[in-house]
């Protein structure tokens, strides 16, 4: 060979492929080239994982402190409904424990008591059988009760002009019974007008007339010394506050005299009407009598 022609390199052949293997010099699917370090996605893998873990922990957060307002809402109303409670039970307590009663409780017992009496007493209480009275020597002496009339609308048992007033205030009923002194010789008939209260019987009074003929009319009882005792007989009339009560009383002779029939001079020195204003009285006394007011609101003691 001459020294003008160039030698020819040596060839170096390819590695042999090995069978069912890649062949030499390339990349295995999915492989990296030998010294390039991990793979590619690495890197974005823990950044999701630092991102996932940083919203459970804010999440948390935030549910923590949804609960403890939660916990302080819940706690701050089941304070506000104890403390109602605690409040509620101290003012049953103060309201229920006895203590001493006020003068306006005292006055309202007092004006309650006496208004249910005629209906809360019987028939022998309001009229009792025998009345105290004082004649005109100022002698004690007793009126026997003849008989209890049946309770009658007011209007019904009184003459006209008290009637109407009586029926302006709307008086409720009355009770009347007839009594006779210690000789039997006068008898007198008491009324019980009973009123709404004590106010409606000052109003009524205010209008009745001043009129010792006109009241409430005599009651009679047959087979007794008061069978002729009727309206023709009464000498004189009357009447007296007591409570809401109006009582009105009217006398007579039982021996049927009539009131034209009695000279003045004895009308005027007969012990007829202070003995029928003294049971009147006595009746009318013991109807509006303060009651025995317990000291406490849960009697005596407190």
């Amino acid at each position: 060979m001459s020294p003008e022609e160039p030698r020819a390199r040596p060839v170096t052949p390819w590695p042999a492929r090995a069978k069912g293997g890649p062949s030499a010099g390339r990349l295995p699917a999915g492989g990296t080239a030998a010294g390039r370090g991990a793979h590619p996605w690495a890197g974005s893998r823990s950044r999701a994982a630092r991102l996932q873990a940083a919203h459970e922990r804010l999440a948390l957060e935030q549910g923590v402190r949804y609960r403890s307002l939660f916990l302080v809402i819940m706690g701050t109303v089941l304070a506000i409904a104890a403390t109602n409670v605690l409040l509620g039970v101290i003012g049953v307590l103060q309201e229920t424990r006895s203590r001493p009663l006020t003068p306006s409780e005292r006055a309202r017992y007092t004006e309650q008591d006496v208004a249910r009496r005629w209906q809360a007493w019987t028939a022998d209480a309001v009229f009792p059988s025998q009345v105290q009275y004082l004649g005109l020597a100022r002698v004690r002496q007793y009126a026997k009760r003849v008989g209890i009339a049946p309770e009658a609308p007011c209007a019904s048992v009184v003459d006209s002009p008290v009637a109407s007033v009586l029926r302006k205030h709307r008086c409720r009923t009355m009770l009347r019974a007839t009594y006779v002194d210690q000789s039997s010789t006068f008898a007198v008939t008491v009324g019980v007008a009973v009123m709404t209260d004590e106010e409606a019987r000052v109003n009524t009074a205010a209008d009745l007339p001043v009129d010792d003929r006109v009241g409430v009319r005599p009651v009679a009882f047959p087979g007794t010394v008061t069978e002729s005792f009727g309206a023709a007989q009464r000498q004189r009339t009357a009447w007296m506050g007591a409570g809401p009560y109006i009582v009105f009383s009217v006398a007579g002779y039982t021996d049927g005299r009539t009131r034209e029939a009695v000279p003045p001079e004895e009308a005027v020195h007969s012990e007829l009407w202070p003995a029928a204003q003294s049971i009147a009285g006595r009746i009318a006394h013991d109807l509006a009598a303060p009651p025995e007011i317990p000291r406490c609101t849960q009697g005596n003691v407190c």
